[in-house]
């Protein structure tokens, strides 16, 4: 069945204004005392393995099966602590040297705050390791960022994170660091920060302070995704709001380089429990969750009509990596990376 939706609307309340505060200044000292690496000396020492075409659960009943997915590991699939969200790659970059897949964690303990992570992932070896996004402060300190990180979206060395009623948060891809630089250990597993006189970060070996905001000018609208469209000429950045049981949801564009204010448009998808949506061109791809028990769908729009197509259960954040729409899953047991065709 075919439905009407992606209606042009106001853009005005999407605007967003740059608050970067002492944010650069935190990273840069962290960065001196530390120093920084890059995606490829982190994957070059990913220390996990996923499995091509492992956790089917995720699939359901669907059919046609995804073109390719990748499951993650054991402990990745059964933890209740941590749950997958956003997705982006080195298409979106454009500046990472090998493929890669980043795939967006939040910590979901209300005591005990371990803040959000990143997973960079090979397809080319299906290893993978994850690296702690970290709020840093000029002194020299650092903390978690309690935030869902429903979105994600690499422009060059930028990486901009979805903060729900906020705006977004950006990180510098080129301040990846290595505590293993500065300590011949990881510090202590249940402690973050600097004490004792060294670095410490829940046990993770690669931490990512945050150096940029750009924060709503005025409440209202809700970033709960992010994706990247490269199909032209100039790169659009698209945020878009998750509705539970209301159409009303709406999605941004914003030209790049990406400079705040207005988006360069905005547009009501007309669809509830979307997930993740990206452009290509006219066309538009709306990931539209099921639940935890039932399949998802992907919703494309074009010609001014919706076409439903078969997805997971509990399919997510969207990107566009090797020609295929990519997209991943959240649920114990069922948590997959995944692409199809376009």
């Amino acid at each position: 069945m075919s439905v009407t939706g992606m209606v042009i609307t106001d853009k005005s309340p999407f605007a967003l204004k740059r608050a970067t505060g002492d944010l650069a200044d935190g990273a840069a000292k962290l960065a001196e005392e530390i120093g920084a690496t890059a995606v490829e000396a982190v994957l070059a020492q990913a220390n996990r393995a996923a499995a091509r075409r492992g956790a089917t659960a995720a699939l359901g009943p669907m059919q046609p099966r995804p073109a390719e997915w990748y499951a993650f590991d054991a402990g990745d699939q059964d933890t209740v602590d941590w749950y997958p969200q956003g997705l982006t790659g080195s298409t979106d970059s454009g500046a990472i040297g090998v493929p890669t897949l980043v795939v967006s964690w939040y910590f979901k303990p209300t005591a005990g705050e371990r803040g959000i992570r990143v997973s960079f992932l090979s397809p080319r070896t299906l290893k993978y390791r994850h690296a702690l996004l970290v709020l840093a402060k000029p002194d020299g300190s650092y903390g978690p960022i309690n935030i869902h990180a429903g979105g994600i979206a690499i422009d060059g060395d930028l990486l901009y994170v979805a903060d729900t009623v906020r705006g977004l948060r950006v990180f510098d891809l080129r301040r990846i660091l290595d505590l293993r630089t500065a300590q011949n250990d990881l510090g202590d597993a249940d402690r973050i920060g600097r004490a004792g006189g060294k670095f410490h970060a829940f046990g993770y070996r690669y931490v990512i302070p945050q150096t940029d905001m750009w924060r709503l000018a005025n409440p209202g609208p809700v970033f709960s995704f992010v994706s990247l469209d490269r199909s032209g000429g100039t790169g659009k950045l698209i945020t878009g709001e998750y509705r539970e049981n209301d159409p009303g949801g709406r999605v941004a564009r914003w030209n790049l380089p990406f400079s705040g204010g207005e988006p360069a448009e905005a547009y009501v998808m007309g669809q509830s429990k979307i997930q993740g949506a990206l452009s290509q061109g006219a066309t538009w791809y709306l990931s539209q969750t099921g639940g935890s028990a039932r399949n998802g769908k992907l919703l494309v729009h074009r010609g001014g009509q919706f076409q439903t197509r078969p997805f997971p259960i509990g399919p997510e954040d969207l990107t566009v990596q090797d020609g295929r729409l990519w997209s991943l899953t959240e649920f114990k047991g069922r948590r997959v990376v995944f692409g199809v065709g376009l």
